[in-house]
Formats: C-alpha cells, sequence, structure tokens
C-alpha cells in the first residue's frame, strides 16, 4: 500500500471540534491526513486494516480501544465492498485517514458510479449487512458517516467517529 502523508483535512462539520479558545494553537502531534492506495483484490482488506491500525499507533492517536475496534470494523466492510462491487470499474480504491483534535475519520473511495445505501439483509444471508453495520457502528460511537460522489465520477464513502481518549488507570 501506498502511504502518502497530506497534511491536515477537514472533520465533520459541527461536530467534536472544540471552541477555538479552548482547542492549543497550532496542530497537535498526531493530526494529520494518509492516504493509502491498494488494488481492489480481497488480500486489500486486511493490509488496509492493518495500515490503519499502524497508521493510528505510530501518530500516537489518543483513541480508546472500542473506537479502533470500531474503525477497523468500518475500513473492513467498506474496502469489502469496493473489492466485491465496484472492482470492474474500479481496480484501484483509496483508503483515507483523517485525524483531528477530537475526531478520526476513515473513507474509502473508488472509481464506481454507484452510490451503494444501507439494506436491511435477510436473516438467512451470510453478507449484505455492510454498510448498515457502518452506520449503526458510527452512530453508537456519536459519529457521522456518509456516501459523496468525486468529481472524476466515482465515490467515497466515509465515517468519522469522535476520539475517546484512552485514560491510563
Amino acid at each position: 500500500m501506498d502511504d502518502q502523508g497530506r497534511g491536515p483535512g477537514p472533520g465533520p462539520e459541527g461536530r467534536g471540534e472544540a471552541p477555538p479558545e479552548e482547542r492549543p494553537s497550532g496542530p497537535l502531534p498526531y493530526e494529520g491526513v494518509w492516504r493509502f492506495t491498494a488494488p481492489a483484490v480481497d488480500s486489500s482488506v486486511p493490509q488496509a486494516r492493518h495500515a490503519v491500525r499502524d497508521l493510528l499507533a505510530r501518530q500516537g492517536v489518543p483513541v480508546s480501544d472500542d473506537v479502533v475496534e470500531g474503525l477497523l470494523l468500518i475500513v473492513s466492510e467498506l474496502v469489502t465492498n469496493a473489492v466485491r462491487h465496484a472492482a470492474v470499474l474500479s481496480p484501484m480504491l483509496g483508503v483515507e485517514v483523517a485525524v483531528g483534535a477530537e475526531w478520526v475519520r476513515v473513507s474509502v473511495e473508488d472509481n464506481h458510479p454507484y452510490r451503494p445505501t444501507a439494506l436491511e439483509a435477510d436473516h438467512g444471508q451470510t453478507g449484505g449487512r455492510g454498510l448498515l453495520l457502518v452506520r449503526e457502528i458510527t452512530r453508537e460511537a456519536g459519529g457521522v458517516c456518509d456516501v459523496e460522489h468525486t468529481a472524476t465520477g466515482g465515490k467515497v464513502i466515509w465515517s468519522a467517529l469522535p476520539l475517546t481518549v484512552a485514560r491510563a488507570v
């Protein structure tokens, strides 16, 4: 996977940001935006998950284990969906991690124009619940998620979760 740091990026609007008077001046050491690219193949799912986990640890992001586990499951689901449903039109996909002072956002971008929706799946099915799972993990964490079209005609699916500062016991 290709790791290209790109500087600080936007968080979810109106969510998770401290008022300016409470925020330290300048970015915190762990803030930034990183983008990984990978082929739309099955082996990219665990690679993306491990890359996100390692990035959060390497940058020292003060995130709780619960939030990390939620983010990794979200990345797995979104990359799996891109591999299964977009690979024909999008042989490469992008995974982006953006970390702000009080939030972390993961997104997966592909060049397929179809905008998926979270569907309730039949209990007899073994798949089909990925976006529903992403939406529920995001909601339970107090975050936001969405699907947006890109300028190139593809889509980016993202989820932003508030950081829960891990406290030493």
